[in-house]
């Protein structure tokens, strides 16, 4: 047990924080509308509000089945999700039920902000009143986004 410590503080420091302009190089050819660096970070902000009032669904199945349920919220899909038929039917859902959807460069760095240190591709974020004002701003820049055609 003592061993594998250091080896994972190495392995972590082995793999540095890749910016927002090296996330870009990994991206889906799916990934649009893409949120800007500014608003992928209020997303992440909102993430992580979300998730300490446990106001988030987290992973494909779960994410689909509460759309399927008629859920509100804002859906947050990771671009650089391989092979992309795991979540490729998510937009498709969102757009067929007007709901806001955008993607952000990293599905590790979305898996963070849910407080996971595991990866997710996508997570829905439900509206609270302890961070709506976050949330009614990040739903009306991802509103405002162009959506693929």
């Amino acid at each position: 047990m003592a061993r594998e410590k250091p080896e994972a503080a190495a392995e972590a420091e082995a793999t540095p924080e890749r910016s927002y302009r090296e996330q870009l190089d990994f991206l889906n050819p799916i990934a649009q509308p893409l949120a800007s660096r500014k608003l992928t970070r209020k997303l992440y902000k909102c993430i992580r509000k979300a998730a300490k009032h446990k106001q988030i669904r987290r992973g494909v199945k779960e994410v689909q089945k509460f759309i399927n349920k008629g859920e509100k919220g804002i859906t947050v899909l990771a671009g650089d999700t391989l092979p992309i038929d795991v979540y490729c039917h998510i937009p498709i859902m969102c757009e067929d039920r007007s709901l806001p959807y955008a993607y952000v460069p990293s599905k590790s760095d979305l898996g963070a902000a849910a407080g996971s240190k595991r990866p997710t591709c996508v997570i829905m974020i439900k509206p609270h009143e302890e961070y709506q004002e976050t949330y009614d701003e990040c739903l009306e820049e991802v509103s405002a986004l162009p959506l693929p055609l």
